[in-house]
């Protein structure tokens, strides 16, 4: 129970959330309705679940667990919106696939002073650790009634994709908003004008201390050394689960990374991945040369063009999940093979 005193009255309306400032609510993570919602979400073979009010490693675990016993197999996104979560922030980063930086319940919780400061550590804590960040929560609130955002909103969502966050989220401004596609095609305006304003030698310096668990994950690693020191316009990669995409798109963003697959799950997946595109390829069934099919279906498509230098990773047998163990720097042909 809690017992309050109204301060400030004004319309409330039905299931609304509740927060306290400076956390230490006992509620679990996962209610009765998150459990049912769980094993629907498998039976649609979703790919990614978001748990919210997440606040340890073991809220995350929880929900993977339900999910896998219901026969699903998607990703696991954890919520950051209660101030103990920020407490155990670094596990839980690695429990999950991805965190989503609910910003406006978090707010309330630690308070509106330190949002911004926080909002940044835990999009650069994320990308330290291999893992894909969401900012969302009132990223352009004026738009719920209106066609055009503020310039501040505009600045906020721009200052999180130059922060290095994988995506940027709209929740009232499409769920119940007047302006729905206006807000987002103003999104996507604002992700691409900020984009060309990256860094793109900010991570240079990326992972050079630390020792690699997978052979897989060192060729990505050597993949994008390579990127930062040769004018590569393009890097290609053969993937089954989409990982070492994900280990590239860390590093830098500006070099766009074609995943190509077989499996459409992997397909949608990489597509959170920032600077990820996923092109369907059967590694299995290819008419001549892999490399040699990759790139002509690329230069077909417009991505890359004859003379262009890009870097391609596969594995030594097709079709298996994290044997990536190959790099290649290769020039595009030309129609006629030269």
């Amino acid at each position: 129970q809690i017992r309050c005193v109204v301060k400030r009255g004004g319309k409330l309306g039905n299931r609304k959330g509740l927060n306290k400032q400076g956390g230490g609510l006992s509620a679990p993570a996962l209610t009765d309705k998150d459990r049912a919602d769980i094993e629907a979400a498998a039976k649609l073979k979703l790919d990614f679940i978001a748990v919210s009010f997440v606040r340890n490693a073991d809220d995350v675990v929880e929900a993977r667990r339900l999910l896998r016993a219901a026969g699903g197999s998607g990703y696991v996104i954890a919520k950051i919106e209660r101030a103990e979560a920020v407490a155990n922030i670094e596990p839980i980063i690695d429990a999950s696939n991805a965190i989503m930086v609910a910003r406006g319940d978090l707010a309330v919780e630690v308070g509106y002073a330190s949002m911004t400061g926080l909002q940044k550590g835990l999009i650069r804590l994320a990308r330290s650790r291999n893992k894909v960040s969401i900012t969302a929560t009132q990223m352009l609130e004026s738009m719920i009634n209106n066609p055009s955002p503020t310039r501040a909103e505009v600045s906020d969502v721009a200052n999180a994709v130059m922060d290095g966050t994988d995506a940027v989220m709209l929740s009232a401004e499409t769920a119940v908003g007047t302006y729905p596609v206006e807000a987002v095609t103003t999104m996507a305006r604002v992700c691409v004008g900020a984009e060309k304003h990256e860094n793109p030698r900010r991570t240079t310096n990326y992972r050079l201390e630390d020792v690699f668990k997978h052979v897989d994950e060192a060729i990505a690693m050597a993949v994008m050394y390579t990127a930062n020191h040769l004018n590569v316009k393009a890097i290609i990669a053969l993937t089954e689960s989409g990982s070492t995409t994900l280990w590239m798109s860390r590093v830098r963003s500006d070099i766009p990374i074609y995943a190509l697959t077989r499996h459409e799950m992997t397909r949608r997946r990489v597509t959170l991945y920032r600077g990820v595109y996923p092109v369907p390829f059967d590694v299995l069934h290819v008419a001549g040369g892999i490399a040699s099919d990759a790139l002509s279906i690329l230069r077909k498509d417009g991505a890359v063009a004859p003379g262009d230098l890009v870097l391609f990773t596969k594995g030594e047998f097709e079709g298996v999940s994290g044997g990536t163990n190959t790099m290649q720097i290769l020039t595009v042909p030309g129609a006629d093979g030269f």
